[in-house]
């Protein structure tokens, strides 16, 4: 017999599933202590690089952090369609199961979400990693990096939440942490973020072709002269 699980629909079928093994407080708190060090930790080393802002420095963090997430977790999710079998499990294997009560497309290996969480691992995360990069040496590239990927990011997270519409059946497992917490609140970290990084590089990269446009004007009236 397979063991009963906890998404919704319950008629969704998921042969061989394991229950979860770890509590939700256990993940939830190494979630929590990953995302504070990496913000803490970051914004500490960061001071070494004295030409960088603060909004730098923390924009250095966010895209650790969320490069580190594309790559490792997403990548995981990608390419461990088993996840919900394995046993023993893993603490990402754990993270999915969990997740999965928010949004049960993900233990039921839905196209779309495969694809969009495909794109995001294999792309948006090294493209992440590279910006902190980028960001440190002050590469003229920086906020090119920046807006592209954070477009891709609010392109990936606007069809996460716009097919559902079309989804009639119920995703998330009874309890406002489920719907309001998972699917909702962590999603939406992906959509404030990056407008707010992408609208931020947009006015840098568009003042930088003023500039280039102003100077080049300059030129040509003096060779006029």
């Amino acid at each position: 017999m397979d063991e009963p699980h906890p998404y919704s629909p319950a008629s969704l079928e998921l042969p061989g599933f394991v229950p979860l093994q770890m509590s939700r407080e256990f993940i939830l708190g190494i979630f929590t202590t990953f995302t504070l060090v990496i913000f803490a930790g970051g914004y500490s080393l960061t001071g070494r690089f004295k030409t960088l802002r603060k909004v730098d420095r923390v924009l250095v963090c966010w895209w650790l952090f969320t490069g580190l997430i594309h790559f490792f977790l997403e990548g995981y999710f990608v390419f461990t369609p088993d996840f919900y079998k394995l046993n023993p499990t893993n603490y990402f294997a754990e993270v999915w199961k969990e997740y999965g009560k928010g949004d049960s497309r993900y233990p039921a290996r839905d196209t779309t979400i495969v694809l969009i969480e495909g794109i995001t691992a294999v792309v948006e995360g090294p493209a992440a990693l590279l910006a902190v990069y980028a960001i440190l040496k002050n590469k003229p590239y920086s906020h090119s990096l920046q807006l592209a990927t954070s477009l891709g990011q609010l392109y990936g997270d606007t069809l996460y939440f716009a097919t559902v519409y079309f989804i009639k059946e119920e995703l998330s497992a009874p309890g406002p942490i489920y719907f309001w917490g998972y699917f909702v609140f962590m999603n939406m970290i992906w959509i404030i973020v990056p407008l707010l990084v992408a609208c931020r590089s947009w006015g840098y990269i568009s003042t930088a072709f003023e500039s280039s446009q102003k100077q080049k004007s300059k030129g040509a009236n003096k060779k006029k002269k």
